[in-house]
């Protein structure tokens, strides 16, 4: 199933039914009072969380959805039918936001929990609610009330404590594959991941955390080059980043290099992202001999002038990989259980994450619109082009 993370929709909320204009018409009663109905309300437009889907592509044909209005209201005193309500169903971890506001308006961590997005309107009056002492036959009715109408953007972001970090071919998927049950498409060439993969990672019974692997990164990527714009916002809510690097590249780079331009990408994206938990894993050490693994572990260390852990793995033969595993669990464990205590701690968390968010989504939408302006830049100079060949003029001779 092709995998979609962002798309836009329209919604409408039906419209209440009208209320009914009718008088008591009975055998032996020639004057009966009114006895119009109010009309139906219009249905609501809901949206929930499904832990069994796992990306938008339903959204991206489909456009505009609408709930059903309500009935008008009959004689006899009879209201109409209410319009039924409409539930649309996405992945947990969706986003809901109003394209003509930017306001957030449902942020959906968890499975089958609905919120209301739009509220169908109200059913018109019969003539009967309007009958007084003064006015014993009126032929006054109201309409129903219009549903409200938005335009939505639904932003998906999985859901994992851990992401992976690196160039193409740094071993992201091989590293996923190592240290849980995924099976992402491993191969001997850049972009082999073109969506995220997620990963239950169980290190002991009861104990388990979600990684993603990321696509690779390339110089570039925060300003939309490559992949890297697309998916840099997935790492919004993790709570510590692993950043593989390569120590032996096919291509004989500079190991350094390679993540110093991942940084960069960070730091241009998200400052809120750069600043997160970074663990530092140089990966496929096996390729090293044994006697120059300390040495190039060193080197790399002191000329990126990392603070945070250092691991040496070798993800294809999942060297190390289980040690990381482990220390993951206990990093996370101690930031629930600090949550979980301390009040204050939380509600930093949380502020943090929100921000990390709306940064990503600055982001993204200044990455777009850089692009809608190179593209116009470029139609307006082909343009000119085409204009300054209109004044040559063509001879043919025979």
């Amino acid at each position: 199933m092709k995998f979609v993370d962002e798309t836009v929709i329209k919604i409408e909320a039906g419209s209440g039914g009208k209320g009914c204009l009718s008088f008591r018409r009975e055998k032996y009663i020639p004057r009966g009072g009114p006895d119009g109905g109010n009309g139906g309300s219009g249905g609501s437009v809901w949206i929930q969380g499904d832990s069994a889907l796992n990306t938008l592509v339903d959204y991206r044909f489909t456009r505009h959805y609408r709930a059903k209005p309500g009935t008008s209201g009959q004689s006899k005193d009879c209201t109409g039918a209410q319009g039924d309500d409409l539930v649309l169903r996405v992945p947990v971890g969706t986003t809901v936001i109003d394209e003509d506001t930017d306001e957030v308006l449902a942020d959906l961590l968890k499975a089958d929990v609905p919120v209301m997005i739009a509220k169908g309107g109200g059913g018109g009056l019969g003539n009967a609610v309007f009958k007084s002492s003064t006015n014993r036959a009126p032929r006054k009715t109201t309409t129903g009330g219009e549903g409200e109408r938005r335009n939505l953007r639904l932003e998906l972001k999985v859901l994992a404590d851990v992401g992976l970090l690196g160039m193409p071919n740094a071993g992201k998927s091989t590293f996923i594959r190592a240290v849980s049950k995924a099976k992402p498409k491993v191969a001997d060439y850049p972009f082999t991941t073109l969506i995220p993969n997620l990963g239950v990672v169980s290190v002991d019974q009861y104990r388990s955390f979600v990684v993603a692997d990321i696509p690779g990164l390339i110089e570039g990527a925060a300003g939309g080059a490559g992949l890297g714009i697309r998916f840099l916002k997935h790492l919004a809510r993790t709570r510590v980043l692993l950043h593989l690097v390569d120590v032996a590249p096919f291509d004989e780079s500079d190991p350094v290099q390679s993540a110093r331009a991942i940084v960069g990408e960070l730091e241009a994206f998200s400052p809120a992202l750069a600043a997160q938990e970074r663990w530092l894993l140089l990966n496929k050490m096996d390729l090293v001999p044994e006697e120059e693994r300390a040495a190039l572990q060193a080197d790399i260390v002191a000329r990126l002038d990392w603070k945070g852990p250092v691991f040496c793995v070798s993800a294809i033969r999942k060297e190390g990989t289980r040690e990381v595993a482990f220390a993951v669990m206990e990093y996370l464990e101690q930031q629930w259980e600090s949550e979980k205590e301390n009040a204050e701690v939380a509600t930093q968390e949380l502020e943090r994450q929100e921000r990390l968010e709306q940064e990503a989504r600055d982001a993204v939408q200044g990455a777009a619109e850089l692009w809608k302006e190179e593209r116009m830049a470029l139609r307006l100079s082909r343009e000119a082009d085409d204009e300054d060949d209109s004044d040559i003029e063509i001879i043919y001779e025979p």
